[in-house]
């Protein structure tokens, strides 16, 4: 029964602690999913994540003695700012064991708290056994990040402002799921007051312990779970937020790392405002279910759970976020190995944008091509592009849901060739703008065959290319006229030892 949840949602203390975070319509996104988004905006609190309610609810409740001894909590980073700023409003003592996978960011933050740190294991749950063997030392009590009922509680009052926020009917709450106390807090809020409202809870598709648990009628623990979203990072969800989930949640959703990387994107776009992976989840799942029952004309809330993301990490999720939102198909195709033949390819490639372009020169009859292209129209756009570039011979291989190609090839394309007699090498800089690429070949693979060619758009004003091109002795004044008749900045570049090493 969750009855008893509502009476200690509603007497939680969180607010000593914790503010009231606004429930933001998206409009971007509403517009594009022809449905009412809003977001629940916890990556506004103080710590940046909602985590602070059910710590502080869990240690408010702690005796005199239990406070005099301190506490101890185990988490990949933000229950641990939520326990460390806690202990700091009550005066307590407080010890975080951390995995060291946790991102810096987080780490530092704990630190500032005034918290003890300890880093252990690579997992929550390895961090969590050594916490429990401390806890058990030191005397200390364990305060759990999600699987205790007032922590649980504590999260509810995310649901209590949600209902009071919205002044129309909801039709579902999206909710980011690790260990589960974030969802069991909602749901039982939500299905005692509402129960119409649907609780839909989503997790990243390399951890997914709570729709395994839900599946099998059981807990389960994972072999491993994948760490992109270290906040959900966990390998079993608690018993009593397990209890409760299945009574109380309609569903489960699984993203991927791509469309999880998209929401962060899109989460951007409507407020400028950067989520960390576990803080887009609910996001990324409401989109899902949006395309999967094609939802239009609906009230949709997704909660945004936490901020906390290392700089370093977001070259890896401005990378992916296209992939994520089928905005980007990525192609190896093979071409004739001629002069010429790059010019023709983007002439079929049309007026998509090139997101990147890399080939190195193998032999002399086929030049393999690893390009990027921007798409209008999703998966749709891709299968018309593929079959128009078969319909000109050209032999293509959809690189898009290729793990290898998009964590690794896509960089590697290149090595030494044997065979690139005469070449010369050259950096060439230019306006980035629609087309510009296209002209840049048009120009440069006319009398010469290119043997090298790197592009990748950075979203940077200038386009940056780097090319080899066969230019025997003879011809070499002729191409140096061409090259000034060009207008484009370069830079020769067949004597830089990173070429002669690696490329030359």
């Amino acid at each position: 029964m969750t009855e008893k949840y509502i009476e200690k949602i509603l007497k939680a203390p969180v607010y000593d602690v914790a503010q009231e975070t606004p429930l933001e319509i998206a409009p971007r996104l509403s517009d594009r999913l022809g449905c009412r988004v809003y977001m629940k905006r916890e990556d506004m609190q103080s710590v940046f994540s909602f985590k602070l309610r059910g710590a502080y609810n869990k240690m408010a409740q702690l005796t005199t003695e239990e406070a005099r001894k301190g506490v101890i909590a185990a988490s990949a980073g933000n229950h641990a700012q939520g326990v460390a700023l806690s202990a700091a409003k009550m005066g307590l003592d407080a010890t975080i064991v951390m995995p060291r996978t946790t991102p810096n960011i987080k780490v530092e933050a704990v630190r500032k708290l005034g918290a003890r740190i300890v880093l252990k294991g690579n997992t929550y749950d390895e961090a969590s056994e050594h916490a429990y063997q401390l806890c058990e030392d030191e005397g200390l009590t364990f305060i759990h990040p999600f699987d205790d009922p007032d922590v649980i509680a504590g999260q509810g009052t995310v649901a209590m402002e949600i209902l009071h926020q919205c002044h129309e009917a909801i039709d579902a709450v999206f909710v980011p799921v690790g260990g589960g106390g974030l969802i069991a807090g909602v749901a039982a809020y939500i299905k005692s007051l509402k129960p119409e409202i649907k609780v839909i809870g989503v997790e990243p598709d390399d951890a997914p312990c709570m729709q395994q648990a839900l599946l099998q009628g059981e807990r389960v623990i994972l072999d491993q779970v994948g760490i992109f979203a270290d906040g959900v990072a966990v390998r079993q969800v608690g018993q009593e937020t397990f209890r409760i989930a299945r009574s109380c949640v309609d569903e489960m959703l699984l993203v991927s790392t791509d469309e999880i990387c998209a929401a962060i994107k899109d989460i951007y776009d409507d407020t400028r405002s950067i989520m960390e992976p576990a803080g887009a989840l609910a996001i990324a799942g409401l989109k899902k279910y949006c395309e999967l029952h094609q939802l239009k004309d609906k009230s949709l809330v997704a909660i945004n759970s936490g901020a906390n993301v290392n700089f370093d990490r977001l070259r890896h999720i401005a990378e992916r976020a296209e992939l994520g939102e089928h905005a980007e198909a990525l192609i190896a195709v093979t071409i004739p190995e001629k002069p010429g033949s790059f010019r023709k390819f983007c002439e079929a490639i049309g007026d998509r944008g090139i997101t990147e372009f890399n080939y190195r020169y193998a032999d002399n009859d086929c030049a393999h091509i690893f390009a990027g292209v921007q798409l209008r129209n999703g998966e749709k756009e891709k299968q018309e592009l593929i079959a128009e570039l078969k319909s000109l011979e050209y032999p293509v291989l959809d690189m898009t849901d290729n793990e290898l190609a998009k964590l690794h090839i896509r960089y590697m394309v290149g090595g030494h060739s044997g065979s690139a007699d005469d070449e010369k090498v050259y950096r060439f800089q230019f306006p980035e703008r629609p087309g510009a690429l296209l002209r840049f070949l048009t120009h440069m693979g006319q009398n010469w065959n290119i043997s090298l060619f790197h592009y990748r758009n950075h979203g940077a004003d200038y386009g940056r290319v780097l090319v080899g091109i066969q230019v025997p002795d003879e011809d070499y004044a002729a191409f140096e006229t061409f090259l000034e008749s060009l207008g484009y900045l370069y830079w020769q570049e067949q004597d830089n030892e990173a070429y002669r090493l690696f490329l030359g």
